[in-house]
């Protein structure tokens, strides 16, 4: 679902700048097995530099604030927020609860402890 900017007035933010957005939403989740997940709009990324300044917000199912994004600007030029523009999008997902069990040493793998790019070579 898409999320929009609930300004009273246009927005400008400079390059590297970042503010809080508010969307003029609050929601419920039904229980703590939900998760809303706040995701950046691709287009807005992508043609205009602007994104979340924290790339994946969550909503945690206890939480009854508006949600608000905090956009950043990661181009060069100024660009202008107006009233009712798309910033984000939000996923509403299921949570699995880990039960974490402490142990000295895991199971080997393929993979082992390679770390960024093992995968790739």
């Amino acid at each position: 679902m898409d999320l929009a900017a609930c300004l009273e007035s246009p927005l400008t933010l400079g390059p590297g700048e970042r503010e809080l957005v508010p969307t003029g939403l609050a929601i419920e989740l039904p229980s703590r097995a939900f998760v809303a997940l706040v995701f950046p709009r691709s287009g807005l990324a992508a043609r205009r530099g602007v994104t979340l300044a924290n790339a994946v917000g969550v909503v945690d199912a206890d939480y009854r604030g508006e949600i608000l994004c905090p956009l950043i600007n990661l181009g060069p030029d100024p660009v202008t927020i107006t009233p009712g523009d798309r910033i984000a999008q939000v996923l509403f997902l299921p949570v699995a609860t880990a039960a974490l069990e402490w142990v000295e040493k895991l199971s080997p793998s393929v993979r082992g402890d390679g770390g960024f790019g093992s995968t790739g070579m």
